[in-house]
Formats: structure tokens, C-alpha cells, sequence
């Protein structure tokens, strides 16, 4: 089999492979952000594996994220990480190392510390690699780094992921997710309650998820929808439950977020409310049970402290009929 690292050797240290506590050859990933990053990343971590099958690959994630990175079924273990700070890398320094955190020094550093035989990394100042483009779909653009720098195809499709070994909360539920990590992307909650109280009537078992901070925003929304307490699930599931809880859902309906990655990753239908980023970006792959709404022009801010104008123009009208759309396919 040809050596998916040959042809880059130009930019390698001599010598042999170096390996990690296995003996092995070692390829860590870093990937240290959100769960949508994390899931977004995906393809591109199988990819990886492609290139290197016979590595040991240890992806760099947020301890929070650990259990669900256990869910990739390329990665061998987890280093857990913090955000653009150096690794508390064990070992002997890896054969390969490559940067899906950023496009820039501050991140290459992070993997530039290990000592790899092999990085790979976008082009910036000092570092050598494929060229950054600023209006590429977040998935692809991944996918491109590793294709490009590795040699081996990457399928940007590859999302998703194992199902969690625990039960979920509940099974066949229609999640409504109204939480955002800022402002400027959370719809608001009287229309995702009006949401939540359409499905109820039409016959559906509502629940409302979220993380321990956004279970005020949760009851909020599920006591205006006329729900009780036990439709709160926000702060009562782990991530792997949350996980499973939306691997087994009827129906999805979230902004841009998390959440609306594992709806992809489990292809459960789903709606997603898209304001001041374009779907472009982020938004889920062409499939039939996804909808996206979104009345932008790209040029909103994703950390802004007020709601987005764009976000702000989708209607309960819109949400219901999309919900409508999704559920008849």
C-alpha cells in the first residue's frame, strides 16, 4: 500500500515513524470547540483514519465532548483539550498532526508543540498547507484539508454517528431546542412555545431540551406551550443522553446550534432556524427530512448580544409548515 504521507515528506523530519504508548504509530487530531464543530469535523476524522489506517488516532476534544467523540467510530481515544491552549500530550511525539481547530498560527501552534513528524495545517505565516477559503461550507472545508494534504478522499457526507450505549429520556418525542450560545441566534421563546403547543395539539409528545443553563429558558418556553414539568428535559441529560434522546426522536426543531448536528448525525427530521450565518456554512446536508429557514444575506454577527434581524423574520407560520413538511416525508 502506497504511504499516504510520502508524498509531503518534503515538509517531514527523517527518520522512522514514531509511535505512542501502543508502539504504534500515532495521529492526533485536534478539534477542541463546540458540539456542532465537534460533528461538523467528523468526515474529515474519518478521512484521516483513511490516510492512516494503521495509526493509533487520538483526537484532542473538550472533556465535555469526550463521550460522544467515543462515538466516531476512527477515533482510538480521547486527549482532552482546551481551546488554543498547548496539549498535555503523554507520549512520544506523533508521526502526524493535524489542526481542525482554525486557519491560523494560534492553533497551529497547539499541534506545532507535539513535535510531529508530519503537520498538517492550513496556510499562514510559517506553516505550509492548502488555502483557507472564508465561503466554504464548514464540513467541506475539512474534508478539502485532509483530501489535499493526505491524498486520500474525503467524504463530506460521513456524518454520522454511533448510536449512545444508554437509554435516551424518551423515544419518539418532537424536540423543541430553544437555546443558542449567543444572543443574536436564539429565535425567540413565545414563538418557539408556539411551536411546542402546535405539535402538542397535533397529537405529539413535546419535550423541551437544553444544557443545566438554559433550563430557565426551557420551562419559560414548555409552562407557555401549556406543558408540564416533566416536558423540561433541559439539564436532566447528559450529553450521551441527550444524544441518544435525539438518535430516537420524531422530529427535531432548533436553531443554530448543536443540537441540529445530531439531528443530522442520527438523520432524524428535523428544522433548523438559521439568521445571522448562512446555512451555507452550517446549515445540514441536502437531505429530504432536513429543512432550513433562513432570510439573511450573511451578514449578521453569530456572537451579537440582540436578535438577529434575519432570525427575527422567520414566522411560527414558517416553523409549523416546515414541521408539517418534514413529518409528511
Amino acid at each position: 500500500m502506497k504511504d499516504p504521507l510520502a508524498p509531503h515528506r518534503s515538509q517531514a523530519r527523517d527518520g522512522p515513524l514514531r509511535g505512542g504508548r501502543s508502539g504504534r504509530a500515532t495521529a492526533v487530531v485536534l478539534r477542541p470547540l463546540g458540539l456542532g464543530d465537534l460533528l461538523t469535523g467528523v468526515p474529515a476524522i474519518r478521512a484521516v483514519r483513511a490516510a492512516v489506517p494503521g495509526h493509533r488516532l487520538v483526537l484532542a476534544t473538550t472533556a465535555a465532548l469526550a463521550p460522544l467523540a467515543g462515538l466516531v467510530d476512527a477515533v482510538d481515544e480521547v486527549l482532552p483539550a482546551r481551546e488554543l491552549e498547548p496539549l498535555d500530550w503523554p507520549g512520544p511525539p506523533p508521526e502526524l498532526a493535524v489542526d481542525l481547530h482554525g486557519k491560523g498560527p494560534a492553533s497551529h501552534v497547539v499541534v506545532a508543540g507535539l513535535d510531529p513528524a508530519r503537520l498538517l495545517t492550513f496556510a499562514s505565516p510559517g506553516y505550509p498547507g492548502p488555502t483557507w477559503y472564508p465561503d466554504e461550507h464548514e464540513v467541506r472545508r475539512w474534508c478539502r484539508l485532509v483530501s489535499e494534504g493526505l491524498g486520500v478522499d474525503a467524504d463530506p457526507d460521513a456524518l454520522d454517528l454511533a448510536v449512545p450505549p444508554v437509554p435516551p429520556a424518551v423515544r419518539g418525542a418532537a424536540l423543541v431546542h430553544p437555546g443558542a450560545a449567543f444572543p443574536g441566534r436564539r429565535w425567540p421563546p413565545d414563538r418557539f412555545a408556539a411551536v411546542a403547543r402546535e405539535l402538542a395539539a397535533a397529537g405529539h409528545d413535546v419535550r423541551v431540551t437544553g444544557g443545566p443553563a438554559e433550563r430557565e429558558l426551557a420551562c419559560a418556553v414548555a409552562e407557555a406551550a401549556g406543558l408540564g414539568e416533566d416536558a423540561v428535559l433541559a439539564g436532566r441529560t447528559s450529553t450521551l443522553e441527550l444524544a441518544a434522546t435525539v438518535a430516537a426522536a420524531r422530529v427535531v426543531v432548533c436553531g443554530d446550534t448543536g443540537v441540529a448536528h445530531l439531528a443530522t448525525a442520527y438523520r432524524r427530521p428535523s428544522v433548523v432556524l438559521f439568521g445571522p450565518v448562512s446555512p451555507a456554512l452550517w446549515g445540514p446536508p441536502p437531505r429530504p427530512h432536513h429543512v432550513v429557514l433562513w432570510h439573511g444575506d450573511g451578514t449578521g454577527d453569530p456572537w451579537g448580544t440582540e436578535l438577529d434581524p434575519a432570525l427575527a423574520r422567520i414566522t411560527v407560520g414558517e416553523v409549523t409548515a416546515a414541521l408539517e413538511q418534514v413529518l409528511q416525508r
